[in-house]
C-alpha cells in the first residue's frame, strides 16, 4: 500500500481488476452498452407512466420512482467507472469518493425500502381490493415515497459520515471499482468494530426487515391467489406480482451477500462483481422485466411509439 502523510488522502487509486487486467476492456464495452440502455429504458418507463392516463395509479407511481432511482443509482457510479477503465490513471478525488459514497448509499437504501412499499401496494390490491382506493390514496402514496427517501438519506448520511471518519493511516489505494462503505471500512486501519456493528444494525433495518415484510406480504398474496376460483383471475393476479418479485430477489440477493456479513470476511473480488450486478445490471434489466411481463406497460409503450411515428 502507498502511504501518504495525511490521514485522508487528496485522492484514491481504485485498483479495480488490477490483478486481472484482461477483464477491463470487456467490462468497459459492457458498461458502454448497458448504461445507455438503462437510461433509455427507465426514461421510457417514466414517460409512459406520466403520459398514459391508464397508468395513473399507485402501482405505476411507485414504478416511476423505482425507474428514477435506478437512473440515479447507475449514474452515481458508471461514468466514473468508464473514465477509469478507459484511463491508465485510475483515481478519484477524496471529495468525489465521499460524494459517490453518499449518493450510492442513499439510492441503494431507498430502493430497498421502495421495493417493500411496492409489495405492500400489491398486498392491498389483491388481499384488500374493496379498500384499495381508500388505503392507497394519493396522499398516502406520496407520504410512503417521502418516507423511503428520507430513511434512505438518513441511512446514507449516518453510515457514510461514520465511515469517512475512520483513519486510513495514509493508505490511498482501494481494491474496488468505486467507493463503497464495506470496502472503505475494510481498508481503514485501527479499531473498526463500532463501524462493523453500526453497519450491521443499520442494514438489518434497511435490508433484513423490509425483506421479511416483502416475504410476509407475498405469503398473504399467494394465499389469496389460491382462493381465486377463476384460472384467468389467478393468472392475472400472479402476473401483476411476478415482475416485482423477480426484481426483489435480483436486488436483495447481492445486497445481503455484501452488507449482511462482517467486512473482514469479504473476499477481494466479491464487492467488484456485486457492485457491477446491483449497480449496473439490475437498473438495465428492470425496465425489460416490467415491460415484458406487463401488458398495460407494453400497450402504453406501443401507443406512445405509434403516436411518435405518426406525428413524424
Amino acid at each position: 500500500m502507498v502511504l501518504i502523510n495525511n490521514s485522508h488522502p487528496d485522492d484514491f487509486i481504485l485498483l479495480g481488476f488490477a490483478d486481472r487486467p484482461w477483464l477491463e476492456f470487456p467490462i468497459f464495452v459492457i458498461l458502454l452498452i448497458t448504461y445507455p440502455m438503462a437510461m433509455m429504458g427507465n426514461i421510457a418507463i417514466i414517460l409512459v407512466c406520466k403520459i398514459d392516463a391508464h397508468l395513473h395509479s399507485p402501482m405505476y407511481l411507485f414504478l416511476t420512482n423505482l425507474s428514477f432511482l435506478d437512473m440515479c443509482y447507475t449514474t452515481s457510479i458508471v461514468p466514473q467507472m468508464l473514465f477509469n477503465l478507459g484511463n491508465s490513471k485510475k483515481t478519484i478525488s477524496y471529495v468525489g469518493c465521499a460524494l459517490q459514497l453518499y449518493l450510492f448509499s442513499t439510492m441503494g437504501a431507498t430502493e430497498c425500502l421502495l421495493l417493500a412499499v411496492m409489495s405492500f401496494d400489491r398486498y392491498v390490491a389483491i388481499c384488500r381490493p374493496l379498500h384499495y382506493t381508500l388505503i392507497m390514496n394519493q396522499r398516502i402514496c406520496i407520504l410512503l415515497i417521502s418516507i423511503t427517501w428520507l430513511c434512505g438519506l438518513t441511512y446514507a448520511i449516518s453510515e457514510a459520515t461514520l465511515t469517512l471518519q475512520l483513519s486510513l493511516c495514509g493508505i490511498n489505494k482501494l481494491d474496488h471499482l468505486l467507493c463503497e462503505i464495506p470496502v472503505l471500512i475494510k481498508t481503514a486501519c485501527g479499531e473498526k468494530k463500532a463501524n462493523d456493528l453500526a453497519l450491521s444494525v443499520a442494514c438489518i433495518f434497511i435490508i433484513a426487515v423490509p425483506l421479511c415484510l416483502i416475504l410476509a406480504s407475498y405469503a398473504s398474496i399467494a394465499h389469496a391467489i389460491l382462493k381465486i376460483k377463476s384460472s384467468e383471475g389467478r393468472k392475472k393476479a400472479f402476473g401483476t406480482c411476478s415482475s416485482h418479485l423477480i426484481v426483489v430477489f435480483l436486488f436483495y440477493g447481492p445486497a445481503i451477500s455484501m452488507y449482511l456479513q462482517p467486512t473482514s470476511s469479504i473476499s477481494r473480488n466479491h464487492p467488484k462483481f456485486m457492485a457491477l450486478f446491483y449497480g449496473v445490471m439490475i437498473p438495465t434489466i428492470n425496465p425489460f422485466i416490467y415491460t415484458l411481463r406487463n401488458k398495460d406497460v407494453k400497450g402504453a409503450l406501443g401507443n406512445m411509439g405509434r403516436s411518435i411515428f405518426c406525428s413524424k
